[in-house]
């Protein structure tokens, strides 16, 4: 795990630490030093810490004009022992929406588990991201985690599934991901209302 890094390739349009409006804004690193684990596997040092023991993220890039977020997750997603999703809402999202940050794509092909508890931060997330139009996305779950999280029931709070995995988003610019992934959201929203 210590040699897989977040995706680099929009550092030119965009870099957390340097966005005043960012959770990570001034974030001081050491490149070199491997201080954060996931149980006995050093994670790379470009993955910030939200106050999770097992789970990391990168904010890839944040629009805010259009009101949408790229963060890139690696690690364990352990809700039942951790509450990390109380970590990911208190530290990072709750940063964001302020800002204007209403549309989340979360890539969660590095995250290895998910351990669900609740729903009411995911209930909480979704319900402040609706009032300004948005919505959530975990695109390219694995498929074991993909189950684990639709037994906690998070479908009716998260976009995620089969039609959000095997998106090639590596390649492609973020407002490519961004309106790839929007119009999967509103196909789904519009074949719900009309089913």
């Amino acid at each position: 795990m210590h040699d897989i890094t977040p995706h680099d390739r929009w550092q030119q349009a965009y870099i957390a630490e340097e966005d005043e409006r960012s959770p990570f804004h001034r974030l001081e690193k050491d490149r070199n030093n491997y201080s954060h684990a996931v149980y006995n596997y050093y994670v790379h040092p470009e993955w910030d810490a939200f106050g999770s023991s097992t789970l990391y993220i990168k904010v890839l890039y944040a629009d805010y004009l259009e009101g949408y977020a790229i963060l890139e997750l690696i690690g364990e997603w352990n809700d039942c022992l951790h509450n990390d999703i109380m970590y990911l809402k208190r530290k990072v999202i709750d940063y964001m929406l302020p800002e204007g940050i209403h549309k989340f794509i979360l890539i969660c092909e590095n995250v290895l588990n998910f351990h669900g508890s609740d729903d009411c931060y995911y209930e909480e997330w979704q319900e402040e991201a609706l009032e300004e139009g948005g919505w959530i996305c975990f695109i390219n779950t694995l498929r074991h985690v993909t189950e684990e999280m639709e037994d906690t029931r998070l479908q009716f709070f998260v976009h995620f599934g089969e039609a959000y995995n095997n998106i090639v988003w590596r390649p492609q610019k973020p407002k490519w991901l961004f309106k790839t992934v929007e119009a999967i959201v509103y196909r789904g929203v519009a074949q719900l209302r009309s089913g």
